[in-house]
């Protein structure tokens, strides 16, 4: 892989659905010596990860990586807390911000990028349900005219 390419390993395609990503931070995160190795076999989940601030430290709950099968004794559990590293002015910023009603902090991607693990970390507001059927609504909008176009353009 040459130098500034990043592989995207896991991507949480269901957070752009519950939430409203309004801003994204580029994070380091802490593994074991057997996760990096699973990350780049691909067997990570997203799905209900979320991170969290303690102690002035960002935390990231709930992301699965499988245990690698080569792996012994030594091996990782799957679900335990992981740290993310972030500058200090970003956290104490994102505190500020995750302290207001309805902000959280949602992982997007996990990507190998010059050989580390990077997280995509987008500060996001839950949407209600209205606001998650008037995106399909326009999501479908948007692929009936790109259809019509393609048909349009075959003629």
């Amino acid at each position: 892989m040459a130098k500034h390419e990043s592989k995207v390993v896991a991507q949480n395609k269901k957070a752009s659905h519950d939430y409203f990503i309004e801003e994204t931070f580029e994070t380091g995160i802490v593994l074991k010596g057997t996760e990096i190795k699973a990350i780049r076999g691909g067997r990570v989940q997203l799905k209900d990860a979320f991170a969290r601030i303690q102690n002035g430290e960002l935390f990231l709950h709930n992301m699965h990586v499988s245990p690698y099968e080569q792996g012994n004794i030594h091996n990782h559990e799957p679900l335990r807390t992981r740290k993310l590293l972030m500058k200090k002015k970003e956290i104490s910023r994102l505190l500020g911000v995750t302290k207001e009603k309805g902000y959280s902090l949602v992982p997007l991607k996990l990507y190998i990028k010059n050989g580390f693990a990077k997280i995509l970390l987008g500060l996001a507001k839950g949407k209600k349900n209205y606001d998650k059927r008037e995106s399909l609504k326009q999501k479908d909008a948007k692929r009936e005219i790109e259809r019509a176009f393609r048909d349009r353009q075959k003629e």
